[in-house]
């Protein structure tokens, strides 16, 4: 098996900047792009076609409720998780509905950002 590749979507660049350092920092994964909206997520989802797309949930134009379900449909085999600076007890239900196959909070990024991809990844549930 290659590379994981991941896509980041989030509004802000400090996060991106911070999200790629750690997804970097793991040996087999690759970080093969980067989006600022849903809008634009959508668009780099259907031409890099990464393994994992990481979709904040509140980002300008297009969010990443809006956006997952129409990634889910056109690249059902790529794994959506949704990040969140809200509570995952309120977020995780939409995240679910949205097609997401997991989500991870913000305030949680250096603990479960890891092990949630690498379970997704292995075919297990996310929590």
């Amino acid at each position: 098996m290659g590379n994981t590749r991941i896509l980041i979507a989030d509004d802000h660049q400090a996060v991106r900047q911070g999200l790629r350092w750690v997804l970097e920092k793991h040996a087999g994964w690759e970080v093969c792009g980067e989006a600022v909206d849903g809008w634009e997520a959508i668009q780099k989802a259907r031409s890099l076609k990464p393994d994992v797309i990481l979709l904040d949930i509140r980002m300008p134009n297009l969010n990443g409720l809006e956006a997952a379900p129409v990634i889910r449909k056109e690249l059902p085999e790529s794994e959506i998780l949704i990040m969140s600076q809200q509570e995952t007890a309120e977020s995780l239900p939409l995240a679910l509905r949205a097609g997401a196959a997991g989500f991870v909070s913000k305030y949680a990024v250096d603990t479960d950002l890891v092990p949630t991809i690498e379970n997704l990844i292995a075919g297990q549930d996310w929590f």
